[in-house]
C-alpha cells in the first residue's frame, strides 16, 4: 500500500512527458539560437549574448504555449498565467543544463556561429537538457502541474 502512495506519476506516460519537453525545447532552441545570432551580429560579449539568448528562449518557450491556449479560446490574461505555470520550471531546467554544458565545453563560449564546436556544444547541450527535463516534466504532469495545465485546454 505504501508503494501506491509514492507513485504519483502513474497516469502520466513517458510519451506525454517527451512531447511536452520537445514542445519546450523547440521554443527554447529558437529563442536561444536567435539570441546568439543577434548577439554575435551586434558583436556583443558572451555575457550580453547569453542573457539575450536565455531571455529569448523564455519568450519563445512561453509563446508556443500561449498561442496554443489562446487558440483554444482562453483570454490572453488567463493564457499568460497558464503559460507561466506550465513552462517556467521546464524552460529554467532546460536553459540551466544547456547553458551549463556550453559554458563547461572547452572553447565553446568563444566559438563562432560558423564553428562546428559552437553547434556541437549547443546541440549536445539541448540533447542532455531534453534527457534531464523529460523526467522533471513527467513528475510535474503527474501532479497536475506543468504541461498538465495546458492539456486541460486541448
Amino acid at each position: 500500500m505504501g508503494m501506491k502512495v509514492m507513485d504519483h506519476s502513474k497516469g502520466t506516460t513517458w510519451a506525454t512527458a517527451m512531447k511536452a519537453t520537445l514542445h519546450c525545447l523547440t521554443g527554447c532552441a529558437i529563442g536561444e539560437i536567435l539570441g546568439m545570432v543577434i548577439g554575435t551580429a551586434l558583436m556583443w560579449g558572451n555575457v550580453q549574448t547569453m542573457v539575450l539568448a536565455i531571455t529569448l528562449a523564455f519568450v519563445f518557450g512561453y509563446s508556443f504555449t500561449l498561442f496554443a491556449v489562446v487558440r483554444a479560446g482562453v483570454s490572453l490574461k488567463a493564457a499568460i498565467k497558464v503559460a507561466l505555470a506550465a513552462d517556467t520550471v521546464s524552460i529554467a531546467v532546460m536553459e540551466l543544463v544547456d547553458n551549463g554544458i556550453i559554458a563547461l565545453t572547452p572553447g565553446a563560449m568563444d566559438a563562432h556561429l560558423s564553428d562546428g564546436l559552437f553547434w556541437a556544444a549547443l546541440l549536445g547541450g539541448f540533447a542532455v537538457a531534453f534527457v534531464i527535463t523529460t523526467p522533471v516534466n513527467k513528475w510535474m504532469i503527474g501532479r497536475g502541474k506543468g504541461h498538465a495545465v495546458v492539456h486541460a485546454y486541448h
